[in-house]
């Protein structure tokens, strides 16, 4: 007691520094902490995070620049009759028709019947000489281009023999008295089986021949016409070939200008 009693003085200084060195030390920490803030606010300040724009809606603009690069096709051809005035025609029966593209010309034209022409094959007949068999195929060719080949014709082969029809691939049945025999056709590559007792032939569509009218004259064209075949067309002051035929339509082909056709055919199969 009498140590402070006579040095309390200084020990009351002694405090005073001590808290003024403590209170320096913490404003050197004080300090820099205000300084990074600072510069973190400076920063935020002069650099803001900045929210993206929304994508701009252009979808008009675009349809309007779309337009305008497009260009306008102004058509005063047929049907319109500015400058196409509709000229009429008087039949043969004293009718009068429009001279349009459907009521006159191809177009007018009138598939009345299709008939099928068949490619056919039938095992006629079976023998067996020196114990190998032999076939008689009975041939029929209604869509062959020359006349004479469309006639019934017969072949007769033996297996492994090859024609310009087909292939004799085996036989079926008895060796002395077979009952099958199986070909190969050489345009489709498909293998037929025939019997010997025809109950078993083979027959495809090999293609058309049409009848066919002219609407406006009320005139038959004739019947059984052939694609690629003689005598050509003759109506509305043109000449045609028929260049094909199939189960929905005739193809016609102008000589004038090689300019084609299709007429549809609606009639049953």
């Amino acid at each position: 007691m009498d140590f402070l009693k006579k040095h309390y003085e200084k020990v009351l200084l002694g405090a005073v520094l001590l808290g003024l060195a403590g209170a320096v030390g913490f404003l050197f920490f004080k300090i820099a902490s205000e300084k990074e803030e600072l510069d973190r606010k400076g920063t935020e300040l002069t650099t803001p995070k900045v929210k993206p724009l929304p994508d701009l809606d252009l979808g008009a603009y675009q349809a309007v620049l779309q337009r305008v690069a497009a260009s306008a096709l102004l058509d005063l051809s047929a049907p319109h009759k500015l400058f196409n005035p509709m000229p009429w025609q008087k039949t043969a029966d004293g009718r009068l028709v429009k001279m349009d593209a459907n009521s006159v010309g191809p177009k007018a034209v009138i598939v009345t019947k299709l008939s099928k022409l068949y490619f056919e094959l039938t095992l006629d007949n079976v023998t067996v000489e020196d114990s190998v068999p032999k076939f008689t195929i009975e041939i029929k060719r209604d869509a062959a281009p020359n006349p004479r080949d469309r006639r019934k014709t017969s072949r007769y082969c033996k297996v492994g023999d090859k024609n310009d029809l087909f292939f004799v691939k085996e036989c079926r049945g008895p060796k002395d008295s077979p009952t099958n025999v199986v070909l190969v056709l050489n345009d489709t590559g498909e293998e037929v089986v025939l019997t010997n007792d025809k109950t078993n032939s083979f027959r495809r569509v090999d293609g058309y021949t049409a009848d066919l009218k002219y609407g406006p004259e009320n005139r038959i064209l004739g019947t059984n016409h052939r694609a690629n075949t003689p005598p050509p067309l003759t109506f509305n002051g043109e000449t045609y070939d028929i260049v094909a035929i199939n189960k929905n339509e005739v193809i016609l082909k102008a000589k004038s200008n090689q300019k084609k056709w299709s007429i549809p055919y609606n009639g049953p199969d």
